[in-house]
């Protein structure tokens, strides 16, 4: 097997991307998660970027655990994370960093006026971090599915901040800290890219008269409702501009389409809106790259929701969409947030004593299929020949 370096407007090495699951939000019941100690990634982060690398992915999404680093207001602590960018480094893997996946430090409210500040010092104090360990261009994920988070923390009382009925005012306060956090992070270094991972969702009406078809377009809406935070269409005074949108990400699960009010439509059904579409609108409304931040499916599902949508992002790449990339999502199998159970949706599962992973078969086949394909496609648009990279694991 052979991979390539890929050219990308978004500036990302591969098509195809890692995406490293390090969701670190406290539950409802007082636990802390962090899935990147739960998956051993934090203390196998060497073996696995040359897992990753090894099948074609010189890219990958990433965490830092912001409650770890900075267990006390202004200390800094990179020991959780400067092993981990030294092995990214050494494996020739670009990271794109996600700040905040959903936990934040105990001593700080999520709803205190500080709390932007206090995340722009942090996000300020990682770019550095990162600046004095390399001179490539960092990437940053800010804020991790702010949508989501305002809904399953503000609404629903899932996980941190586990209030009910606050969604939209836990939306404005995470979008007033990501804008604090890119400004920030430029401070150090202008050359930082950025990528806004959001869900991508349809929802269907669940009748045919003007108020069901209205309802259902307004809940479609909200979808895009931080992006616009970020760029001043909605809230300005956040203090977001046209500047603060550098990279779209789209997370796109199963479930991602539903009725309103009711079940997920299944793929297929004659009211589930194609993925292309959904791509397009994305593309056309804020006329940035574009990347399929998030893709996953479980089980027996996996290599087939890899097959979808890799059809439907090829069909919007030939009608103009510029899609840039493709992150597996989670890339390892790993304890659920709710009750621990195993989920079977990595391209590896878990790791043993000496950091081996057991691949998914049927899943890496596709993946290498798809990842052919792509490169083949990318290789005719750009008509230069592309070097081969070493394969370093398998």
């Amino acid at each position: 097997m052979s991979s390539s370096v890929l050219p990308s407007a978004a500036g990302l090495r591969s098509f195809f991307m890692a995406g490293f699951e390090c969701a670190s939000q406290r539950r409802a019941d007082g636990k802390r998660l962090d899935l990147l100690a739960s998956t051993r990634h934090d203390v196998c982060a060497a073996t696995d970027y040359a897992l990753v690398a090894g099948r074609g992915m010189r890219a990958a999404r990433d965490g830092m655990r912001w409650h770890l680093i900075e267990k006390t207001a202004g200390f800094y602590d990179w020991s959780s994370v400067a092993p981990m960018a030294k092995a990214a480094q050494g494996a020739g893997v670009q990271i794109v960093w996600d700040l905040c996946h959903y936990g934040y430090p105990d001593w700080l409210d999520v709803w205190s006026p500080s709390f932007p500040e206090r995340f722009a010092r942090f996000s300020k104090a990682a770019a550095q971090f990162l600046k004095d360990q390399s001179d490539e261009i960092p990437y940053f994920c800010p804020v991790n599915e702010m949508s989501f988070w305002a809904w399953a923390g503000g609404d629903m009382g899932r996980f941190n901040p586990t209030t009910k009925g606050r969604g939209d005012e836990l939306k404005r306060q995470l979008a007033r800290a990501a804008i604090a956090s890119i400004d920030a992070v430029r401070e150090v270094d202008p050359r930082a890219r950025f990528i806004v991972a959001e869900p991508c969702i349809h929802v269907s009406p669940n009748g045919d008269s003007p108020q069901a078809l209205a309802d259902a377009a307004d809940y479609c809406n909200v979808q895009y409702a931080a992006h616009d935070m970020l760029v001043g269409r909605l809230n300005p005074e956040l203090g977001g501009s046209p500047d603060k949108l550098d990279i779209v990400g789209v997370n796109y699960y199963p479930d991602n389409q539903w009725v309103l009010g009711g079940p997920p439509v299944p793929l297929g059904q004659y009211n589930y809106r194609p993925f292309r579409e959904l791509l397009a609108q994305t593309a056309e409304r804020y006329g940035r790259p574009v990347i399929v931040s998030e893709l996953g499916a479980e089980n027996t599902a996996r290599p087939a929701w890899l097959y979808y949508v890799a059809q439907e992002v090829a069909a919007a790449r030939k009608a103009g969409v510029s899609v840039e990339a493709m992150c597996l999502y989670p890339i390892f199998d790993y304890p659920g947030w709710d009750n621990d159970r195993h989920c079977d949706v990595g391209l590896f599962g878990n790791a043993g004593h000496d950091g081996e992973r057991l691949i998914c078969e049927e899943y890496a086949a596709e993946l290498e299929r798809q990842r052919q394909r792509f490169e083949a496609d990318l290789l005719a648009a750009n008509d230069e020949p592309l070097a081969p990279l070493r394969r370093e694991a398998s």
